[in-house]
């Protein structure tokens, strides 16, 4: 029989939970204080925890900590009062298996307990067999947007996610280029009440002044030189949906200053126009870097921010993902095997390229992951892809030097008949530039373009004329 520890000050809700539970078929003891509550677990095996958030002598995290320094592998579920999202990843990302909120629903309860129950419990052949469900042969799914991964701090992102995407909160994406924020974005929007309604992406780091605020607000016709037609915005856009602003740093401070006015009135005007129009729009923007630095520098304002950082979540890097990465290798080669109509369809990477790929850093992670993969499945015939067709910074990364053979030279030379006359040899060689350039910067845009002496949006322009070549 199946042993719950309940943990609440609140004696009735304690006995009437504990009672609730035995009928239906559970062991329970309880314990009305959070000492007494690790005592009891210290001395008894338990199941599960049930623990309420605010004790009279401990906090919930306080006795999350305690089991969980006594048995790592203890099922914690947290019960509060405090229907606080913020609280409730706190306690997620503390190790607490899920949270429920008062008035507590019977039917809810043992929904969470039983899910508790049906995870796989953690022994050697389960680990195993879940390593073996990670090759990539096994795991691929592919689909025309993305693949969920399956590391531990990807499945706490998705925990998020999966908490803030029903309610209307605006959220802050933090990341590094190429860790996939659209796509996160995205995520939260097919799984909010909106995800029958546009979602509407707009890259703020290639607007100019000028045209931001068209871009964001429509204009009407003859509003400016060049306003030919009336033009809807992306705010217009997305109205009843979501809008989700890109590397909303590089807004002008006047931008701002309108972008805060429109969400604080839910109604806004075309440029040049006299009709106000009521908004309904659910707001997420990324960043690279931390918003609260950049107002505490003078380049944002202090209060878009606080009207954005309802919710924030940090996108972790590839290079921290382990796990993920042959799984996207893999997804992505599946993907590559597709849009290059081979004949024979490459069937994997060799041991040495996975091992290649786990320890390389990744300062482009999955963008730079994609672009490594399909280059590598073109100038691949058959069979699995080898380290010899690996770009030479995956091979000289200073965890392979002396380990992993040189790239075959014959692959990045050009050939004098080919199409790499002069034009493309500068135009590589600017690209080649940039990347050098973006690498050491962390992939911090704004960095990259002071030291390359050119204005951020000639540097996206740039970036994306050379990707679409390649």
């Amino acid at each position: 029989m199946k042993r719950i520890l309940v943990i609440d000050d609140d004696m009735d809700m304690c006995s009437l939970l504990s009672r609730f539970l035995q009928r239906k078929g559970f062991e329970t003891e309880i314990a009305h204080t959070g000492i007494k509550g690790i005592q009891k677990f210290k001395e008894s095996k338990f199941d599960i925890v049930l623990t309420d958030f605010r004790l009279g002598d401990k906090e919930g995290h306080e006795v999350l900590n305690e089991i969980k320094s006594i048995d790592p592998r203890a099922i914690v579920i947290i019960i509060t009062g405090y229907s606080d999202i913020k609280v409730a990843i706190d306690v997620i990302k503390a190790g607490a298996y899920d949270y429920i909120t008062k008035p507590l629903i019977p039917d809810e309860v043992l929904n969470v307990i039983n899910k508790a129950f049906d995870q796989p419990i953690t022994n050697e052949e389960t680990i195993e067999t879940q390593l073996q469900e990670k090759k990539p042969d096994k795991a691929i799914r592919v689909s025309n947007e993305f693949l969920r991964g399956v590391d531990p701090s990807t499945r706490d992102l998705y925990r998020q996610i999966e908490l803030v995407a029903p309610t209307n909160y605006s959220v802050i994406l933090y990341g590094e280029s190429g860790t996939g924020k659209e796509v996160f974005a995205r995520t939260i929007h097919q799984n909010s009440e909106r995800r029958n309604q546009p979602f509407i992406a707009m890259d703020c780091g290639t607007l100019s002044k000028e045209l931001a605020g068209s871009e964001l607000f429509g204009h009407v016709k003859g509003a400016f030189t060049g306003a030919l037609a009336d033009k809807e915005g992306h705010f217009e856009l997305a109205n009843g949906g979501t809008l989700f602003l890109d590397e909303v740093a590089n807004l002008s401070y006047e931008i701002q200053a309108a972008l805060l006015r429109v969400i604080q009135e839910r109604k806004f005007k075309r440029v040049g126009g006299t009709k106000e129009m009521h908004l309904d729009v659910r707001i997420i923007v990324a960043s690279n870097e931390n918003l609260q630095d950049a107002y505490r520098k003078g380049k944002f304002r202090e209060d878009l921010f606080h009207r954005f950082n309802e919710f924030s979540i940090k996108l972790p890097p590839l290079r921290n993902r382990k796990e993920d990465i042959p799984l996207f290798a893999g997804f992505f080669l599946k993907k590559a095997n597709m849009e290059l109509n081979k004949t024979k369809e490459l069937s994997g990477f060799d041991d040495e390229v996975i091992q290649i790929f786990c320890d390389y850093s990744w300062p482009g992670n999955l963008r730079e992951l994609r672009n490594v993969v399909r280059r590598a499945a073109l100038l691949t015939s058959e069979g699995k892809i080898s380290a010899k067709v690996l770009p030479a910074e995956l091979i000289e990364s200073k965890q392979h030097q002396g380990i992993y053979p040189k790239p075959d030279a014959s692959l990045h030379t050009f050939s004098v008949n080919g199409n790499n006359n002069l034009k493309n040899a500068a135009s590589q060689a600017e690209y080649e530039t940039i990347m050098h350039v973006l690498r050491q910067v962390n992939f911090n845009k704004s960095k990259a373009a002071e030291i390359l002496k050119i204005d951020r949006k000639t540097l996206y322009n740039k970036i994306k004329s050379h990707e679409a070549h390649q």
